[in-house]
């Protein structure tokens, strides 16, 4: 399998080592301004020899590169997050293309591992309406959107699951918080990786489910995995496809 990395950012620098590390051929690695990319666009000349194109890009030019997959019929893995309003449009695109898509908030396979652990707390803690829920997730200073997709998705597994929980809020709270609402606060500075943490509390105790990154590297090797996914298929998928598979 060759691969183009489309993103050659702190993401795309660690993904380019794990493929190195697991036999992956790194075809092209498409930025418009890193040192160190091969190409500055993505277009026939950048992936046309590649299988799958891995996409650490940013949330303003996801959409656009994915509509540049479909064009040159390039399978895709889409790690960037900050283009799901637009779901249904890029379904349609892909299965107009012919191409394969995967797309996730994080491909962390320790993340989505903690989401299945996340959906099936909630289920218990709803039979119990002593305990309140709250979340709580940090990031380096460097990212670029708050909430994180993962909190966004750890967000809904919650509303799902927790039926005296009917609403997310995720700005400061200058008031007393409603019963039916959920407070999931967002921390940016220094270097973290990635937490996140559940917290289910009663006056008796408090029960915290906790995912911590010791670094990126896991999010390189969930994508890579994708990528082996995703190769030769077509359709739209979701993490939650692959974790069946890998499960």
């Amino acid at each position: 399998m060759k691969v183009s990395l489309v993103g050659f950012g702190g993401m795309g620098h660690i993904l380019l080592a794990v493929a190195k590390e697991q036999g992956i051929e790194v075809a092209s690695i498409v930025d418009p301004d890193a040192e160190g990319a091969t190409h500055k666009e993505i277009n026939e000349e950048s992936v046309g020899k590649v299988d799958v194109c891995i996409d650490f890009t940013t949330p303003e030019a996801a959409l656009e590169n994915i509509e540049k997959y479909c064009k040159l019929g390039k399978n895709a893995v889409v790690a960037t997050t900050g283009w799901y309003d637009s779901l249904e449009k890029v379904k349609k695109m892909v299965e107009e293309a012919g191409i394969g898509l995967i797309y996730a908030s994080n491909f962390s396979i320790g993340v989505n591992a903690f989401f299945r652990m996340v959906e099936k707390a909630a289920k218990i803690i709803n039979k119990f309406p002593e305990y309140d829920v709250l979340a709580l997730e940090l990031h380096h200073n460097r990212k670029k959107d708050s909430p994180s997709g993962t909190a966004k998705s750890l967000e809904k597994i919650l509303l799902e699951n927790i039926e005296r929980k009917s609403k997310v809020v995720e700005e400061k709270l200058g008031r007393k918080i409603e019963a039916g609402e959920l407070h999931f606060a967002s921390v940016r500075g220094g270097d973290i990786p990635g937490t996140h943490s559940i917290l289910f509390d009663s006056n008796a105790d408090t029960i915290e489910l906790k995912h911590t990154a010791r670094n990126r590297n896991g999010f390189a090797l969930g994508a890579l995995k994708a990528a082996e996914f995703i190769n030769g298929k077509k359709g739209f998928f979701t993490i939650d496809d692959l974790m069946k598979e890998l499960i």
